[in-house]
């Protein structure tokens, strides 16, 4: 005895459809098709807009990051120049740290004398940005004139 099948479409799965694609008409099968690629664009679309977001983002964190390193260094240098400008005033200024404001930041500055030669550390803190100027001079006894000998910034 052969068995006659009779096409029948299942409207309660569509599972149905993708197991056995031959029961299903033209129209439908494309239209899988069509749902199909929609999908597929539209997935690559949203992973090409995550990549700019995601790159941009990145760009202006490491833009502000550089602009905050820079005026920490800024900042230290100023403490730096006013601790020769104290140095200029009074050859034997020393001080064991002391707080220069340069605009919304600050510099701490530390000022060791030694025989001939005086020693400054300036170092500014910028939301987390640190950053050290050190600075080493000498001082002649008789004309009190100051000569840097090194400038180090870190």
């Amino acid at each position: 005895k052969t068995r006659t099948i009779k096409h029948q479409k299942d409207t309660r799965s569509s599972i149905f459809y993708l197991l056995f694609p031959r029961f299903c008409s033209r129209a439908s099968r494309e239209g899988q098709a069509a749902l199909s690629m929609v999908l597929l664009i539209g997935g690559i679309l949203v992973l090409i807009g995550l990549s700019i977001v995601f790159l941009s983002s990145s760009f202006l964190n490491s833009s502000q990051g550089y602009r905050l390193a820079q005026r920490a260094q800024a900042v230290s240098a100023s403490g730096a120049q006013d601790a020769l400008i104290q140095l200029a005033r009074d050859k034997d200024f020393s001080s064991p740290g002391y707080s220069v404001a340069v605009g919304s930041s600050t510099a701490t500055v530390t000022v060791t004398q030694g025989s001939d030669q005086a020693t400054i550390i300036s170092t500014a803190t910028v939301t987390s940005y640190k950053r050290t100027v050190r600075v080493v001079v000498s001082r002649n006894a008789s004309t009190s004139q100051i000569t840097v000998l090194s400038w180090t910034q870190t």
